[in-house]
């Protein structure tokens, strides 16, 4: 099985620290335990990360500056039409990301063309864009399960064509092969979103945070909600995974943390129960892990990627 590490976190709307995230999760790897009692012998397969794209990431924090200076002026209520410096910057990050994307779906491709598993390893939650395409065009109609505290269904959010915030909007949009996007731990969003939701109900289904917590504290079980989000589920499985749909203190330096979320354990109980169920998983993306001083983040990240490697490994056994 093959990680590709996608060092990239132009868009990030608060905190940066993401496109190093792929290294600081294959350090943090050295210290995970091999024996999964989920997956006993699954690393036996081979799991391989690819070295961070220099490249890319230089790009990325070329961009990031541009970014920075383009937020700055919108949250200091500037003008940005009146500054043709900016007005160019945000072009710059809008190019850089439709490169970036083909990047992605070149790298993918090839492996999947292969007969490679792949997984995705970021960088903000922009980067799986051209992973999906990649993956539609391999494995033909498919529904993403995405675990997330965002919807990231806004439309060209702060300008941004292909924001972080706007990866499913434009993966619903962009990938025909895409047929359901289901989405769990949903809990800041907008109206605009909500009613996305609701427009497209034949094609996204919520799961949101506050609607699973009131089902659990009047006393239905973890596994009676999971049973309802795998009916949701087609045949072939895809997990998109934010870290930030994890309780914040598993992930405090995230790009966007959000109060609620689950307990890693949660999340693995719902993707063993997906594989069980008979579901395929075809792949997987990671995103939004963000090391912080003492690593904490990254250690985190190394365990939930070693689960989904070895999950993936499961389903495709």
């Amino acid at each position: 099985m093959v990680l590709v590490p996608v060092p990239w976190e132009v868009t990030v709307s608060y905190s940066n620290g993401t496109a190093r995230g792929p290294e600081h999760i294959f350090n943090a790897s050295l210290q995970v335990d091999l024996y999964d009692a989920d997956v006993k012998d699954g690393w036996k397969q081979g799991y391989y990360m690819r070295t961070p794209d220099r490249q890319l990431l230089l790009r990325s924090d070329y961009l990031r500056k541009e970014a920075e200076l383009y937020l700055k002026c919108l949250i200091e209520g500037g003008d940005v039409t009146q500054n043709d410096f900016l007005r160019r910057s945000i072009n710059d990050v809008n190019v850089g990301s439709q490169k970036m994307i083909q990047w992605v779906y070149d790298q993918t491709k090839e492996l999947l063309d292969k007969g490679k598993l792949v997984g995705l390893v970021g960088g903000d939650h922009s980067t799986p864009l051209g992973f999906f395409k990649a993956i539609g065009e391999h494995k033909g109609d498919f529904g993403i399960l995405q675990i997330d505290a965002h919807c990231d269904l806004r439309d060209s959010y702060e300008g941004f064509t292909y924001s972080h915030a706007s990866i499913m909007y434009n993966a619903l949009k962009e990938v025909p092969q895409l047929k359901k996007l289901v989405q769990v731990g949903i809990r800041d969003y907008c109206e605009e979103e909500v009613n996305y939701i609701n427009d497209n109900s034949d094609r996204v289904t919520t799961f949101f945070d506050k609607d699973i917590k009131e089902r659990m504290f009047e006393g239905e079980s973890w596994k009676s909600v999971c049973d309802s989000i795998i009916t949701t589920l087609p045949q072939q499985v895809y997990i998109s995974f934010d870290i930030d749909g994890l309780d914040p203190k598993l992930c405090p330096h995230t790009g966007t943390p959000v109060p609620g979320g689950f307990e890693a354990e949660q999340i693995f109980y719902l993707f063993r129960r997906v594989i069980e169920s008979g579901r395929q998983l075809i792949g997987f993306d990671l995103n939004e892990v963000s090391a912080g001083h003492d690593e904490w983040d990254a250690n985190v990240g190394a365990r939930v990627l070693f689960k989904l490697c070895n999950f993936m490994i499961k389903s495709n056994a």
